[in-house]
């Protein structure tokens, strides 16, 4: 089979969240099929393999989206996945996946700020509604997730017919961390500073530790965002990387004694597996989908409680060196290995569904 993969999402210059998973997806698919990546802008190959065929399509931004597989069917593809629910299907000649990373907007409806005002408004209407969702995933042949958590909403809400394929979201390899090198009595935060990632109840939760605690955050940001957070927290506790580069950020990670989110809702959470990968230990809000990551090996609490995170820390202390080896363990679990190959299990199921049909 010939499968066109939609890479039209790959960020240049650096990752986000879809743009790892696009990436991580590519660089292990399973060699039974030839694969065929689909880009807008020849500088996006830059963070994919090489070696691999490719077309120019269309950006997903383009007016003309709902019709891409006008383009698309000038390929002569047998199937396409794309690692988003939005990519056109209208016309379309190939079987088709698409993926539904999670439904945090419908409870979160602020939109990502780098986005430009029509596409912000776009974003606030489509999820208004259940209906526009039913409509995108009802019109592929299949659909693939990243969670069993986000797997259970899509029943519950009933969102679509179509088969649902789970498919990890994973790490890119790191070296662990050396256990007799010690730790200093800092946390790391990896993400945004949006209202429901609640980084505050995490500076909040500084000076109950006490004055030897550091926060360290490793994401751009504002000076209205720094200076918030600031204001929670004793003078100089919170380090802002503004940005860190990757091995930046791995390198505080392996002297931390944990990494902390206090989100109140997530999709998945990379940068739990990013941490446990290397052996650091994760204290995280009890939410379903950390659980479904951090298992036993993480201390979990109230997000809504700067003294819940304070008592997780503690109690990870208190079992430090059996949770960092328990994280090791419960990294494993997640390889994009394993992830690629149940994305082309979901596309030779689609292929074999349309070609019954």
């Amino acid at each position: 089979m010939r499968i066109g993969i939609d890479c039209r999402y790959v960020r240049i210059g650096r990752h986000d969240g879809i743009s790892r998973f696009t990436a991580g997806i590519v660089a292990h698919l399973p060699d039974r099929h030839d694969h065929v990546l689909l880009v807008h802008d020849e500088r996006q190959l830059a963070s994919l393999p090489d070696g691999i065929p490719w077309e120019r399509i269309p950006a997903p931004t383009d007016a003309g989206e709902p019709f891409v597989a006008r383009a698309v069917n000038r390929l002569g593809l047998d199937a396409v996945f794309s690692p988003m629910q939005t990519m056109g299907s209208r016309g379309r000649r190939y079987a088709l996946v698409l993926t539904l990373h999670d439904l945090i907007y419908y409870r979160n409806r602020t939109p990502p700020r780098e986005f430009s005002w029509p596409i912000r408004l776009g974003w606030r209407l489509f999820h208004l509604s259940w209906a526009p969702q039913r409509a995108l995933l009802n019109g592929a042949d299949g659909v693939v997730t990243v969670s069993e958590t986000t797997a259970g909403l899509i029943e519950r809400h009933r969102l679509t017919k179509r088969p649902v394929t789970v498919a990890y979201n994973a790490a890119d390899p790191a070296t662990p961390r050396d256990p007799a090198a010690g730790r200093s009595r800092t946390l790391v935060y990896m993400g945004s500073f949006m209202p429901y990632k609640n980084v505050e109840t995490l500076a909040a939760a500084l000076p109950l530790l006490g004055a030897d605690w550091t926060l360290h955050c490793m994401s751009r940001v504002s000076d209205a965002d720094r200076r918030r957070l600031e204001a929670l927290a004793p003078s100089g506790s919170i380090v802002f990387h503004d940005g860190a580069s990757d091995d930046e950020y791995l390198t505080t990670l392996r002297g931390a004694t944990a990494l902390a989110t206090a989100s109140f809702d997530e999709g998945f959470g990379i940068p739990l597996v990013e941490a446990m990968g290397v052996g650091t230990p994760v204290v995280v809000s009890d939410v379903p989908i950390f659980r479904e990551i951090g298992g036993d090996a993480a201390e979990y609490f109230d997000p809504s409680s700067p003294s819940a995170v304070a008592a997780a820390v503690r109690r990870l202390e208190g079992r430090w060196d059996e949770a960092a080896r328990a994280s090791l363990e419960r990294a494993a679990r997640f390889r994009w290995q394993d992830s690629a190959e149940q994305v082309t299990r979901a596309v030779e199921q689609a292929v074999a569904g349309r070609q019954r049909g």
